[in-house]
């Protein structure tokens, strides 16, 4: 990187020299901006991905996106996420949009509300199937 702005007399040219190596020229930007809109775009949580797992992918293409000068607002964000979960997801994402202001809803509070939930779901299939079903007892007969 030094031999790139070793040439340089000012500090004003260093600093151009910097964001032209670094960010690239308009087309450059161009093309990093749509590849970071597809990305968005395509979003979906993979099988057996954690609920933490998309966080952090959803917020490297969010970062990746407003870098580039691209910005969504709370409920694009939370409508996104939303729509990437998998169908079983459903009820609660129909229940999240009925009961949350989307435009209000911050991002990290939107997956702590998703990961709260997963971890209902995980806890309540571990426990196993519920005891208060009626069991039918074989070789009993009244």
């Amino acid at each position: 990187m030094f031999s790139k702005i070793k040439t340089c007399a000012t500090t004003k040219e260093i600093w151009e020299k910097l964001i032209q190596i670094c960010e690239g020229n308009d087309e450059t930007k161009l093309n990093k901006l749509t590849v970071a809109q597809q990305k968005y775009e395509s979003m979906k949580m993979r099988d057996r991905e954690t609920m933490a797992e998309l966080d952090e992918r959803f917020s490297v293409v969010v970062i990746e996106l407003t870098s580039l000068g691209k910005e969504y607002s709370n409920r694009e964000l939370a409508l996104k996420v939303m729509r990437a979960l998998p169908r079983e997801w459903d009820v609660k994402t129909m229940a999240m949009r009925e009961s949350k202001d989307l435009n209000k809803l911050e991002l990290h509070d939107l997956f702590a509300n998703l990961k709260a939930y997963e971890f209902e779901l995980e806890t309540r299939s571990e426990a196993g199937p519920s005891t208060s079903t009626n069991q039918s007892f074989s070789g009993n007969k009244i």
